[in-house]
């Protein structure tokens, strides 16, 4: 049985009302299922809830959203919640339109009130990097969160050293409301050893989102330990790398169940703590360029028809920094004067935090980016997949996330710009 403190068993006793104790019972007996002994408190400033969107089937979502309300509990903490699954900007038809609305997404408004109410940072704050200097829900070294949404889990774990386990919705809430956690795998030091050791041995830079794809696919939920990789991104944590980290990190604990990696002389921990961080029994993984490939190749492609021309792209998934949308203006700009095209040829999305989008607008790549034809937004590309007539498209994505999750296709960032500026398969 788990121990707990005075003031919780107290809690679970009642003295803070029946909502209280009922999320307190649920914390516990999620705790007990993975064997925690004790709970520990929420320290970071933030949380980040993945339950975004108001699909009519989450009924359940929102009356324990008003059961908290009425009890007086909202989060202990302000929050950035997933991106909204919704834009009239993106491209879709009168009958997917019609889905969105009616059928899927209904309660979309009313969602969002609730989560006004409960504590949501701003009315900007929608997007799966909340970690954006632009967001700024940005967690300290050694924070306790109690957050879910897995590409923001594994950041954070990762990148910023913060301690969080991958939390199932409304778990997240629940942890901010309580205040506490119960205190289990990577929460714990011993959770966070690594336990295979990963060595890249590519002869040019691996894509992120391709090398992440194939480390989670190998590892699973475990923790890797990564050598190699200094040799293409240096021993310096700045926002390329923090950047390049983000795809890599969704495609692990989406291609995979990943929720912390270690990245020798680079991520906090392995640069602290070093080999010590690799248990004795640790597994290797070698990866060259013939393991990169034969991972691709092995991608199921989900079109009815395999040779269909692309009808829409989508990129940033998770979503786009301020520097990738720079340099992907840049590069569309390369390319469409390379092929002798003033526009993209296949309706292109690229999708970042509103934030990042209001930052972008202030620079001139805004402007010309918009003469390229690509569209920016703040849409949740998974969200937007998940309606039927969507999932009929061929669609096209450099994310591993979002191919892993529907029906689109993988390219690599070289091969979309290919496609998108000069076309073909």
């Amino acid at each position: 049985m788990m121990k707990l403190t005075d003031e919780q068993q107290a809690i679970l006793n009642g003295s803070q009302g029946e909502t209280m104790a009922k999320v307190m019972k649920t914390q516990v007996m999620f705790g007990e299922a993975f064997g925690a002994e004790k709970m520990v408190p929420v320290t970071s400033d933030y949380n980040h809830l993945v339950t975004s969107f108001g699909l009519k089937l989450l009924a359940p979502v929102y009356e324990l959203m008003d059961k908290l309300l009425e009890a007086g509990a909202p989060s202990q903490q302000k929050f950035s919640v997933d991106p909204r699954p919704m834009d009239p900007n993106v491209p879709a038809n009168i009958l997917q339109k019609l889905i969105f609305h009616k059928f899927m997404y209904s309660k979309q408004d009313f969602y969002e009130e609730q989560l006004g109410k409960l504590g949501l940072m701003n009315e900007d704050a929608f997007t799966c990097t909340c970690y954006m200097d632009q967001v700024g829900n940005v967690p300290k070294k050694g924070d306790v969160l109690s957050w879910a949404e897995s590409s923001a889990v594994v950041y954070a774990n990762s990148v910023l050293g913060a301690r969080c386990n991958r939390n199932s919705g409304i778990m997240d809430i629940m942890g901010s409301v309580l205040g506490y956690v119960p205190y289990f795998g990577l929460l714990t030091d011993e959770g966070r050893k690594a336990s295979w050791i990963v060595r890249i041995e590519t002869t040019k830079k691996p894509e992120a989102q391709l090398l992440g794809s194939a480390i989670g696919m190998k590892v699973m939920e475990d923790v890797p330990y990564v050598y190699g990789l200094d040799k293409w991104l240096g021993n310096d944590l700045n926002d390329l790398v923090k950047t390049y980290l983000k795809d890599f990190g969704a495609a692990t604990a989406s291609n995979g169940a990943v929720g912390l990696y270690h990245i020798d002389g680079l991520t906090p921990e392995a640069v602290e703590l070093g080999s010590s961080l690799i248990r004795e029994d640790a597994k290797v993984y070698v990866i060259d360029d013939a393991e990169l490939e034969r991972v691709k190749n092995n991608y199921p492609v989900m079109w009815k028809n395999k040779d269909a021309s692309p009808k829409l792209c989508f990129i940033g998934c998770p979503h786009m920094s301020l520097q990738q949308l720079k340099d992907w203006t840049d590069n569309v700009e390369a390319g469409l004067k390379k092929s002798g095209k003033s526009k993209v040829v296949i309706p292109t999305v690229f999708t970042a935090s509103p934030g990042v989008l209001k930052e972008f607008e202030k620079t001139d790549y805004a402007e010309r980016l918009r003469k390229t034809g690509i569209i920016t937004s703040y849409i949740c590309p998974l969200m937007y997949m998940n309606n039927p007539l969507c999932a009929k498209m061929p669609v096209i994505t450099s994310s591993n996330k979002l191919r892993t999750y529907t029906t689109s296709r993988y390219y690599t960032d070289a091969e979309i710009l290919e496609q998108i500026t000069k076309g073909g398969n």
